[in-house]
């Protein structure tokens, strides 16, 4: 029976990769995810461009504490230690697709160049690697792109079919609501002003 779950699982995860738009909506803004394996590692790159002040986006994406108000999959997310632009961020959460669930936990090591860049990776948890970069770039257009580029070894066993296909999923859930909070937020200052 695990053998007939495992190739069920997979046709089901076969069938909705060809058809994204049953498992990612229409984003109000334009989100651009893609993922990746080498071996055990899993590469994700994520970007958007918007219309928003560059430091409603830096506040949004600097926002540690408050994460988990608006990022899906999200339990935990703590400023444990801050020494100017350098910072230790506790976060937990949890990666869920069909009857895949697996807690994650993380200490992150955080640089901060500000209104620029966060680049981060964890030195402990339940991830054997995980790196990753925020980089924030006014555009001539007057657009903001926001852009994300990050790698990760999960430090406990993912079925190998689906490792990539669950990072998207869940790196595009993510980012997409980074994205509609920073709308949100932007939208917010423009009214207040």
């Amino acid at each position: 029976m695990p053998g007939r779950t495992f190739a069920i699982l997979t046709i089901l995860v076969l069938l909705l990769a060809g058809r994204p738009g049953a498992v990612f909506a229409a984003p109000a803004q334009q989100v651009d995810v893609t993922a990746a394996n080498r071996g055990d590692l899993i590469t994700v790159t994520a970007s958007a461009e918007l219309q928003a002040d560059s430091r409603t986006v830096w506040a949004v994406i600097s926002d540690y504490d408050h994460l988990t108000e608006f990022i899906p999959y999200m339990r935990s997310s703590k400023v444990v230690e801050r020494d100017g632009d350098r910072l230790q961020v506790d976060m937990a959460g949890e990666v869920v697709f069909l009857i895949f669930r697996q807690s994650v936990d993380a200490r992150l090591e955080v640089v901060e160049t500000p209104q620029r860049r966060i680049v981060a990776r964890a030195v402990s948890g339940n991830l054997r690697s995980m790196e990753g970069r925020y980089v924030v770039e006014p555009l001539p257009s007057g657009l903001v792109r926001l852009s994300y580029a990050g790698s990760l070894t999960p430090g406990f066993p993912v079925p190998p079919v689906l490792g990539v296909f669950v990072v998207r999923m869940v790196v595009t859930r993510q980012f997409r609501a980074m994205v509609a909070e920073i709308v949100r937020r932007d939208a917010a200052a423009r009214v207040a002003r």
